[in-house]
C-alpha cells in the first residue's frame, strides 16, 4: 500500500461505458475551503444549491457556501434537514424536491449533498428524479459516508419494508472528502465508519486486512496519513467494484458483506442509535463469517481474528441484548435485495479476502444461526 505522505489524493471512478458519467474522489486535508474551485475545475461555474443536516450545517455549510462564492458560484438558499435515518423518508423526498422546485433549481443546477449517508442518499435520490435528473456531487462528512455511501451512485429512501427499498442507481458528478470534518465526528461515529473499513479487507483483499489490523488504532485515534491512505484505498476497491459491475448485477454484491444480517438487526432495533449502520454492518461480517465457519467454507482461526480485531477497536461482534425473533428477522432479511424469486442469497467467505455470492442458501440453516447467535 501507498503510505506516503500526501495532502490531496485523486482517484476516479470510470464508467467507460459511459465517460460522461465518470467522475472524480477527491480526498485530503482542507478540501472545503477548495471545493468551489475544485467544482469549477470539473463542472464549470455552476448555481448550487445545498441540501444537509442540523448537525452538520452548523460545523461546516457557511464555510461550504463561502468556498464555492469565492469561485464564483451562486447560491440557492440552502435547506437543511433533521439528522437521523428517519429523515431517509417519503415525506422528507417530497419535501425537497418541492424545495428544489420553489427554488427555481433547473437542469443546470447543482445539488450539493453535505453530510452523511442519510444526507447523500436523500439527496441523490432527490436530484436524480427532480426534472428526471440534475448534477449533483457528494461532500461526505461521516467516515462511512467517505468509504461506502458517497461512491458508486445508490441513492434511496427507507419504507416500511426495509431499508434502501425505494431509491436508483445516480451517479455523483464528484465526491470531496475532507478528513478535517473527522475530528468533529464522536468517536463511535468514527468507529462506525471504520467497520466499512475493514469490511473491504475482510471480503476483498487479506493484505488491506492486515494493514488495518496493524493501523487501525492508529486511525481511530486521529492519524491523519492513515486516515487518508484508508479512505482513498477504500475508494479504489468500490471504484474498481463499480466499473465493473455498476448496476450491481454480480461482483458489486460482494461490498454488502455483512448488510443482509445487519439491515435485519437494524430494522429490528427501529433504525435507532441503539445500534449504528456501521455496527450492525460489523456484527453482520461477523455472522457471516461465523456461518461459513460453521458449513465448512473457511476456517475458524479466520473467524477469530477478525472478532479479535473488532473487540480491540471497541466495536460490538453480538447483537444488542435484547428479545429477538427468529421468524421475524427471517422475514426482514427476505426483503434484502439481494433475494431473488423468493431465495436468500448471502455473501459468504472462503477466508480472509476471499468472499463470494451464495446462491440459494437453506433458510432453515439461517433461522437456526439465527437462534444460536442472538442467544
Amino acid at each position: 500500500m501507498n503510505t506516503a505522505p500526501s495532502d490531496i489524493r485523486t482517484l476516479r471512478v470510470d464508467l467507460t461505458e459511459t465517460a460522461q458519467r465518470s467522475y472524480d474522489i477527491v480526498v485530503g486535508k482542507n478540501i472545503l475551503n477548495r471545493a468551489g474551485k475544485l467544482v469549477s475545475e470539473r463542472l464549470g461555474t455552476r448555481r448550487c444549491l445545498i441540501v444537509t443536516d442540523e448537525n452538520v450545517a452548523p460545523l461546516y455549510l457557511e464555510r461550504t457556501e463561502s468556498a464555492l462564492s469565492a469561485a464564483g458560484h451562486s447560491l440557492s438558499q440552502s435547506v437543511i434537514l433533521p439528522a437521523g435515518e428517519k429523515t431517509k423518508s417519503w415525506p422528507y423526498l417530497q419535501n425537497l424536491v418541492e424545495q428544489f422546485a420553489a427554488q427555481g433549481s433547473d437542469r443546470k443546477t447543482l445539488i450539493v449533498a453535505l453530510g452523511g449517508g442519510v444526507m447523500g442518499d436523500l439527496t441523490g435520490f432527490a436530484a436524480s428524479i427532480y426534472m428526471r435528473g440534475v448534477d449533483f456531487i457528494q461532500i461526505p462528512t461521516t467516515l462511512l459516508a467517505q468509504v461506502d455511501s458517497s461512491v458508486g451512485g445508490k441513492t434511496a429512501i427507507d419504507t416500511s419494508f426495509g431499508k434502501n427499498t425505494i431509491g436508483s442507481f445516480f451517479q455523483p458528478q464528484l465526491v470531496l472528502t475532507d478528513i478535517e470534518t473527522l475530528k468533529t465526528l464522536p468517536r463511535r461515529q468514527v468507529l462506525a465508519g471504520y467497520g466499512e473499513i475493514v469490511k473491504y479487507g475482510i471480503v476483498m483483499s487479506a493484505p488491506f486486512f492486515d494493514w488495518c489490523y496493524e493501523n487501525g488504532k492508529a486511525l481511530i485515534d486521529g492519524d491523519e496519513e492513515k486516515r487518508i491512505e484508508a479512505i482513498h484505498q477504500s475508494c479504489a476497491f468500490k471504484a474498481q467494484i463499480v466499473k465493473e459491475d455498476e448496476r450491481e448485477a454480480g461482483r458489486r454484491a460482494l461490498l454488502n458483506l455483512g448488510h443482509t444480517f445487519g439491515h435485519a438487526l437494524e430494522s429490528w432495533t427501529g433504525f435507532s442509535d441503539t445500534l449504528l449502520h456501521g455496527e450492525a454492518v460489523v456484527i453482520g461480517c461477523v455472522m457471516a463469517f461465523q456461518l461459513s465457519a460453521e458449513i465448512g467454507l473457511c476456517n475458524e482461526s479466520d473467524v477469530a481474528r477478525i472478532e479479535k480485531h473488532f473487540k480491540k477497536m471497541g466495536l460490538p461482534t453480538s447483537p444488542p441484548k435484547m428479545s429477538y425473533d427468529s421468524d421475524k428477522l427471517m422475514q426482514l432479511m427476505q426483503q434484502d435485495k439481494k433475494t431473488e424469486n423468493g431465495k436468500l442469497n448471502l455473501i459468504l467467505a472462503k477466508g480472509i479476502g476471499q468472499g463470494f455470492v451464495a446462491k440459494d442458501v437453506e433458510t432453515a440453516l439461517v433461522r437456526a444461526f439465527w437462534d444460536r447467535f442472538t442467544k
